[in-house]
């Protein structure tokens, strides 16, 4: 039997809720799921995590949909039956992993659910336009499937108050560095791009992406049918790395940005190293990557005491010793500090949720460039009939919504 947590009465007062988070990130390997207990601010407790890997059919009908996107990359008439059957894989395997999700946690569903969809183009803003990002998802066919409120499309209300519309975590990234005793930190996301949040408690949070995360490597390994990527760091310790052709790439005047910035997962690609040998292009990307998040922590005001490292690439035993060579401070991965390194991004847009539902602020713009704060994601309400008004400070309920 499938039992669900009511909500509080008042919706002035941030509550705490038990909330699922999903994420479906650049890689396209899988959805992860997570299950929080939080009121937006605080993080008291953690609930069961799932990931629901993508078969190879419902991964290479996401990447056709990416593909679909870059070519189309809002000129025209949007590709249609590639992003309906992307969308078609998202619903289903969210659900699959959200029952999961309640079976583990015996039987008792979540009282709301913040849905990042699957990101298909993103285009940061510049001094000249604003941005524009798109993430595949149905929420009303998800809503009705959970049988349960959701918060879906995060990033377009930053993009319209003039923000990069990303990273978005670093609001999460806070709550979970606010429990531990380091004086100032990173927290380093390395998914298919690698951002970074510095936090000083004496300071606004700093955000930004710093460059190329694992995408450009997995896309080198797909590239030459090795596999989906580098378990382990395995190629790139058996190739060498071009420091010359790195010296070129670290020469982008993008890496001299001042943050906020962000990028597409497509803005390096695994053409940087066209014409190496296979292991070699390995090792190299790897060391581009690691070098990257270098040259982000010297935009930082101070150096950190320490940089904890969450993310697929943590997995990458080569990379993660690349960062310990490059980078000024202590190096640590999210489970040297007790948190669950693969379930923070589906965790953070959980915390991001209960932020949506209570007007508060998911991000400044000192984290996006947005011109003061934003409150981003649209809140979908269980239920066609059920009547809701959107607040800047919150959510109104009419007496019969649940």
């Amino acid at each position: 039997m499938i039992e669900e947590y009511e909500f509080e009465d008042d919706f002035n007062t941030p509550q705490f809720h038990w909330v699922a988070g999903f994420m479906s990130g650049t890689s396209v390997d899988a959805v992860d799921v997570a299950l929080i207990y939080t009121n937006g601010i605080e993080i008291k407790e953690l609930g069961p995590t799932v990931e629901r890997k993508y078969s190879l059919v419902e991964r290479s009908i996401l990447q056709t949909a990416v593909e679909a996107a870059r070519n189309w990359n809002w000129e025209g008439d949007p590709p249609k039956p590639e992003f309906d059957r992307a969308i078609d894989v998202i619903s289903r395997t969210h659900t699959d992993a959200f029952y999961q999700l309640v079976k583990k946690n015996n039987g008792k569903k979540p009282q709301l659910a913040g849905v990042h969809g699957q990101t298909v183009l993103h285009k940061a803003a510049t001094n000249d336009e604003y941005g524009e990002t798109l993430q595949l998802v149905d929420a009303e066919a998800l809503s009705k499937e959970f049988g349960i409120s959701i918060v879906y499309d995060f990033r377009s209300m930053d993009i319209a108050a003039g923000g990069q519309g990303a990273p978005l975590t670093p609001a999460y990234h806070n709550g979970l560095f606010n429990t531990l005793e380091f004086k100032n930190g990173t927290v380093l996301n390395l998914g298919g791009v690698a951002n970074i949040t510095f936090i000083d408690r004496d300071r606004e949070l700093i955000a930004f992406d710093t460059g190329p995360g694992n995408g450009p490597i997995d896309e080198w390994v797909q590239r030459h049918n090795r596999g989906f990527y580098d378990e382990d760091g395995q190629i790139a310790r058996s190739g060498k790395v071009n420091l010359e052709k790195i010296d070129k790439l670290l020469n982008n005047p993008w890496f001299k940005e001042s943050p906020p910035k962000s990028l597409d997962r497509y803005s390096f690609s695994a053409n940087m190293v066209d014409g190496l040998s296979f292991e070699d292009g390995v090792a190299t990307l790897t060391a581009f990557s690691a070098k990257s998040v270098a040259l982000g922590i010297e935009l930082l005001p101070d150096t950190p005491e320490v940089m904890i490292v969450c993310g697929g690439g943590r997995h990458n035993a080569c990379l993660m010793d690349f960062l310990k060579d490059y980078v000024p401070c202590k190096v640590l991965t999210s489970e040297d500090v007790g948190w669950r390194g693969d379930s923070i991004e589906a965790e953070a847009f959980a915390y991001l949720a209960v932020r949506r539902l209570y007007g508060l602020a998911t991000s400044w713009n000192s984290t996006t460039g947005v011109d003061d704060f934003a409150c981003g994601g649209i809140l979908h309400i269980k239920g066609e009939d059920d009547n809701f008004e959107l607040l800047d400070d919150g959510i109104e309920l009419d007496e019969d919504a649940d």
